[in-house]
């Protein structure tokens, strides 16, 4: 019998340094720049990119010094997982958190870095064209709201003006 995965037998304080960083899935998604409604807490997701994201290879390009290097940049651990809500649906830490299984794609299931971009999660899979923030200001962001799961781009844009 196989012994159970480490995401199922140990809690997320209980994982290595290496185990809790191999639940990323390199899809990207929560270094794009995203907007709340102030009235409802929903989060819209941008197709705006943090300008240390690589887009191609989905990675961050100072990954060590990311919050020193981006004010904004929030650093995940077992004890701020419940700070990010703001985490995709699909992502392994807020899955695991809500004791839901990986998706067939994640590549702790199917031994493949590439599935991530083959099942259209990656930012980097060309679905949704990508931009840098650097080409794009705060007051622009409204125009660049995507829903990931349905391109083209959310066309309520309203409750951002």
């Amino acid at each position: 019998m196989m012994p159970e995965p480490f995401w199922k037998a140990k809690s997320f304080t209980e994982m290595t340094h290496e185990e809790w960083e191999s639940l990323c899935d390199g899809c990207g998604r929560c270094c794009l720049q995203k907007l709340e409604d102030k009235n409802t807490g929903e989060i819209y997701y941008t197709n705006v990119a943090c300008r240390l994201l690589n887009i191609r290879t989905c990675r961050c390009m100072r990954y060590p010094k990311r919050t020193q290097s981006v004010s904004n940049c929030k650093s995940l651990t077992p004890d701020t997982i419940n700070q990010f809500y703001w985490l995709p649906d699909t992502c392994a830490y807020r899955l695991i958190a809500r004791g839901q299984e990986l998706a067939w794609w994640h590549p702790l299931i199917s031994g493949d870095k590439n599935t991530v971009r083959e099942a259209g999660i990656s930012i980097a899979d060309g679905l949704v064209p990508v931009v840098s923030e650097l080409f794009v200001s705060q007051d622009q962001l409204k125009d660049h709201i995507v829903d990931w799961k349905f391109w083209p781009p959310c066309s309520d844009r309203s409750r951002f003006a």
